[in-house]
């Protein structure tokens, strides 16, 4: 633990998806290569396409390109990127599945966040997704692994004008959940959820076992935990007060 937290205040846990709740990292891989075959690219390998994950797909995908082609990303053709993103949207929609699973412990970690307000007290607390990945496939995916029921809202990167680390979403979830920063907290495995935190004003958990993780030291989180397990020890009032 880096600072801590005031977990006898909090009122909202916010959570990433991808390397966070879930490890989505073989379908996106997959998807990404399927689009670039579709407009004669040879493929990437997997972790250079893993180490893309975070700023959204369309970002994703002009990475990917710009990796493709040897170029740097702002030297893709807008008109290549649409309609490779178009692709890699619509591909990625119906395997978005075939190898994502949720983390070890994910599960029985909402379960536990959710019941720790009647075991151990504390303000009652709101669970909501806020992801850069499109919503559709997001809500898709937390239905599919059986943990959309644990959420308010599942918001994606297309469901406000910015995306993280703009802080409109977090702070759209903070409004409705009766929320401050000081009783919200952003979970995620890479800077972008540490910067989207701090842009807010709220506290930020980092996850050690994402696809972002190597890049939490660049803008450290107020607590780092190493498994999925870990969320319900770090928020427990009851740790806090010994």
């Amino acid at each position: 633990m880096i600072r801590p937290l005031p977990v006898e205040r909090i009122k909202l846990l916010v959570f990433d998806l991808d390397g966070t709740l879930i490890d989505s990292a073989q379908d996106l891989c997959n998807s990404v290569n399927a689009a670039l075959a579709q407009y004669g690219r040879a493929p990437l390998n997997d972790p250079a396409i893993a180490s893309f994950v975070g700023n959204g797909a369309p970002m994703l995908m002009r990475r990917s390109l710009a990796l493709a082609d040897g170029i740097d990303p702002v030297q893709v053709d807008e008109t290549l990127l649409a309609g490779a993103y178009a692709f890699f949207l619509q591909y990625y929609r119906e395997h978005k599945l075939d190898f994502t699973y949720a983390y070890d412990g994910v599960l029985e970690a909402l379960a536990a966040l959710r019941d720790l307000h009647d075991t151990h007290g504390g303000p009652p607390r709101t669970m909501a997704v806020l992801t850069n990945k499109p919503v559709r496939p997001a809500r898709g995916i937390c239905e599919g692994l059986g943990m959309a029921d644990y959420f308010l809202h599942i918001f994606g990167g297309d469901s406000f004008p910015a995306k993280k680390p703009d802080p409109q979403g977090l702070r759209a979830l903070m409004q409705e959940a009766g929320a401050t920063p000081d009783e919200t907290v952003m979970i995620g495995d890479s800077k972008v959820d540490v910067e989207t935190a701090r842009n807010a004003g709220a506290w930020a958990i980092g996850c050690a076992f994402g696809f972002g993780p190597q890049n939490l030291s660049e803008i450290e989180p107020d607590v780092i935990v190493d498994r999925a397990s870990d969320w319900a020890i770090a928020l427990n009032p009851a740790s806090a007060t010994g």
